[in-house]
């Protein structure tokens, strides 16, 4: 789904007891609070009555015609001179952005830094071209992708030391054409990132590797912060919204095997709204992915890239996006990130698993 990655953020430290509603956690959620929220990474211009919004906001059964988008979900052209110098260092080190290739509507504020200053640039492993042909992705697709570039990971290392990064998210396009599913060149580059800075906290957002619990182990186990798979729809849905090889029990079964592998991960996953889920749905999605362990979860409006793709059911109010944030904390989620404009890395998020992992390994010390 959202595949942001390479980001970098500013820790801070705080206590964490995992899972558990306890004092700490409660603690922890105060100062989250206290620091960025989705609303310090949207335009200060927005509308301030966005919940009085009278648009037309859900198709109804039988109405083929795209909705029009509602004013929180209107992103600025991207400009500036950080949006170009990254463009730009990206293009010298042939390196492909799933920032472009899924046509991210953040791709302005990320690359220019947004009012904070603090751009952010994406990496796509290996290539560009995915074997799989999800209806919401428009990231290319192939049977038989170019071969593996094997300077990758070096090269990927190389943007990382440049950039001065503290914290990455890697992702990559799906790759059922190799054995293992691509999982030793993403760990290699892994490796090869913790190489330039060993506190360098990575995250990688994983294809599935067909359920393949050695290439999930290799990954796991690898050296990286964080595990992220994404879940992307409700059980009902999936088969619609995803490649008949994603399957919604599938990935419930990877982050469980990850976690399984390596218990000191930090395990991910993110949903898209707005596809013609229900509460119910998403309450029963939400509490799956908790049964299976997973810490951080993150929601975000489904944006049609194309003509091509699945056209969007209904745009969720912020309001909504608030409730599922509240359901989140409720149910033990470490973090939930909630808002229309979020996707699978968000940097509000990373703020919180940052602080998270630098606490943890102080007190390993």
């Amino acid at each position: 789904m959202f595949r942001n990655n390479l980001k970098y953020y500013i820790p801070r430290n705080v206590d964490i007891c995992r899972g558990k509603h306890t004092s700490k956690l409660d603690a922890i959620r105060e100062k989250i609070r206290e620091g960025p929220s989705f609303a310090d990474f949207v335009s200060e211009d927005r509308p301030k009555d966005w919940d009085d919004y009278k648009g037309k906001l859900k198709r109804e059964k039988g109405e083929r015609e795209r909705l029009r988008l509602p004013p929180w979900l209107k992103t600025t052209i991207p400009t500036g001179a950080k949006f170009h110098d990254i463009k730009k260092q990206l293009r010298s080190l042939n390196l492909s952005t799933v920032c472009e290739e899924a046509r991210c509507p953040n791709i302005g504020e990320c690359w220019s830094g947004g009012k904070h200053g603090t751009s952010t640039a994406t990496i796509m492993l290996m290539g560009d071209t995915c074997t799989r042909g999800c209806m919401f992705c428009s990231v290319r697709s192939a049977r038989a992708p170019p071969p593996l570039d094997a300077r990758e990971p070096a090269r990927s290392a190389l943007a990382v030391a440049r950039w001065g990064l503290a914290y990455i998210v890697l992702t990559s396009v799906d790759r059922d054409d190799l054995p293992d599913g691509g999982s030793a060149h993403i760990a290699e580059t892994v490796k090869e990132i913790k190489k330039q800075n060993k506190d360098i906290l990575v995250e990688c957002l994983v294809p599935d590797f067909r359920g393949n619990r050695d290439s999930i182990g290799r990954i796991a186990e690898c050296g990286l912060d964080v595990f992220a798979h994404n879940v992307e729809t409700v059980e009902r849905l999936t088969p619609f919204v995803r490649d008949p090889r994603a399957g919604y029990r599938q990935t419930l079964k990877v982050l469980e095997t990850a976690k399984e592998i390596n218990p000191d991960l930090i395990t991910k996953t993110s949903i898209m709204l707005g596809l013609g889920e229900t509460d119910e749905q998403v309450e029963q999605t939400m509490k799956d992915l908790r049964d299976v362990g997973v810490d951080c979860l993150t929601l975000g409006q489904y944006m049609q890239p194309t003509k091509k793709h699945l056209k969007v059911f209904e745009y969720v109010t912020p309001a909504k996006f608030k409730q599922w944030e509240d359901k989140g904390n409720e149910l033990g989620f470490l973090y939930t990130a909630s808002g229309p404009l979020v996707r699978s890395s968000y940097r509000a998020g990373e703020f919180f698993i940052t602080s998270l992992l630098k606490d943890r390994k102080a007190k390993s010390l």
